[in-house]
């Protein structure tokens, strides 16, 4: 017969709980072990040699008789005595390292040379004090509205002559508009799925148009048709970029490669592939890399065109890289991805710094010459960022087309024309918006708003 268990009353019961954690916690087993003193001194002599290793010879050997010490910095080199007669002080030590004599260093007394042997964590410091002030902008505001398309602008692109820019649209027409006027001077269709890539070439008078219909076109100008057709691409098309140099024509898309094309020939020359999803930006440069592409799979690649080779590969991003544009005149570029914009230095692709704040899926970028950035977000906010600072100088939430709703308030491309003056943009409301700088703005009105602080703790 098995024997009853005893019950307890649950004060008893959470007295000898109370108990047993008492004497858990009664133990002294917080404390540390007494530390080794050989272990110890080893510990201190590594710290020490690594933080003062550069200047530990410049320090002398200070004898233990006060006396006998040379005076530091502050002190005088006559020091009285209790009975106020003065002593004098040794400021020559034949056994100092200092002494070229002795087998010691002569003193330093060239700024360089101590600046050389300055930690470099002092040198950064004074690196970040002397951070350039943001270069001063004027604000933009909303010039005027395009309307004409019956599906979301997804492409543009200025011609080089500056007069007229073409743009493309999911409703698989390509629209050429007049920039002065924003009159609608011609229709091009051809495509049979959206238009997602357009480029208008400075050599020739043609215009190159890419789409989800996985076609690229090459259109002449003088007789509005289409005069050659690049077959290759597997899947959707994206993007596309002309050489400004040679004629060579690159583009990419939902294949995870970009292609290099002969524009004359129609020849496929490289299939540049390495990225493992989907391509969604190429730009095209004249010195190396000429060709770089922005990836779904968080990833920057720099490529070689002659060899058809990628020379390497940025990791830096976290989330899927949309959009990379060139800078008109440094030899830099910008990547963006969601909630970050990342600035590269070529050819090798130096990291240079990190633009965050615009939280949001950055769908587009763009730059001019007066070192203007601008990104574009899937929620239809743009900021305006000075390329050099990275300092966000303006944000700008651009009105939706009267009867869109507020989720088609997307900015899917900008482009700024060959002046630099008129920033252009594709929406998600199915309208084109132009841009301009204020005019009547000024430093005074519109001051600058930057704290190097706050900018200095995140760059460095």
């Amino acid at each position: 017969m098995a024997e009853d268990v005893q019950r307890h009353s649950v004060h008893t019961l959470v007295f000898r709980s109370l108990k047993r954690t008492h004497d858990l916690f009664l133990l002294d087993q917080k404390s540390l072990p007494e530390q080794d003193p050989q272990s110890l001194k080893l510990k201190m002599g590594v710290k020490a040699g690594d933080q003062y290793g550069l200047v530990r010879h410049l320090v002398s050997k200070q004898p233990n008789d006060p006396s006998q010490r040379v005076p530091g910095p502050g002190q005088a080199a006559d020091a009285g005595g209790a009975d106020g007669t003065s002593k004098d002080v040794a400021l020559y030590n034949p056994h100092s390292r200092d002494n070229p004599a002795a087998g010691g260093h002569p003193a330093l007394t060239n700024p360089s040379q101590q600046k050389a042997l300055l930690p470099l964590t002092i040198q950064q410091k004074q690196a970040s004090q002397a951070m350039p002030k943001p270069q001063w902008h004027p604000p933009w505001k909303l010039m005027r509205v395009i309307s004409g398309h019956i599906g979301w602008v997804r492409c543009l692109a200025v011609e080089p002559g500056n007069q007229w820019f073409a743009s493309g649209s999911n409703d698989r027409i390509i629209k050429i508009w007049d920039l002065a006027t924003g009159t609608l001077k011609l229709s091009l269709t051809g495509h049979v799925s959206a238009v997602r890539g357009l480029a208008v070439s400075s050599r020739q008078p043609y215009l190159f148009s890419c789409g989800e219909d996985k076609q690229v076109k090459c259109w002449d100008l003088e007789y509005n048709k289409v005069i050659r057709h690049y077959h290759g691409h597997l899947s959707a098309c994206y993007d596309l970029a002309l050489h400004p140099t040679i004629d060579v024509l690159v583009t990419c898309g939902r294949d995870s490669v970009a292609r290099v094309w002969d524009m004359r020939t129609k020849a496929n020359i490289h299939t540049l592939s390495g990225h493992t999803s989907t391509v969604a930006s190429v730009v095209c440069q004249a010195n190396e890399p000429q060709v770089i592409t922005g990836s779904h799979d968080n990833t920057v690649r720099l490529w070689d065109l002659a060899a058809g080779k990628c020379l390497s590969t940025l990791t830096n991003h976290k989330k899927s890289v949309r959009s990379v544009v060139l800078h008109p005149k440094l030899y830099m570029f910008a990547s963006a991805s969601p909630d970050s914009i990342k600035q590269w230095k070529c050819p090798d692709g130096k990291f240079i710094q990190t633009m965050s704040g615009h939280n949001a899926i950055i769908n587009c970028l763009a730059a001019n010459e007066e070192n203007v950035l601008v990104s574009g977000g899937d929620n239809g906010t743009m900021h305006f960022w000075d390329w050099r600072t990275g300092y966000n100088f303006q944000r700008l939430q651009a009105p939706v087309q009267p009867g869109s709703m507020d989720s088609e308030a997307g900015i899917f491309t900008a482009a700024f024309d060959q002046s630099g003056s008129r920033l252009i943009t594709g929406d998600a409301d199915k309208t084109i918006k132009i841009f301009k700088e204020d005019e009547t703005a000024t430093e005074e009105t519109h001051p600058i708003n930057w704290k190097p602080d706050i900018i200095k703790r995140r760059r460095y």
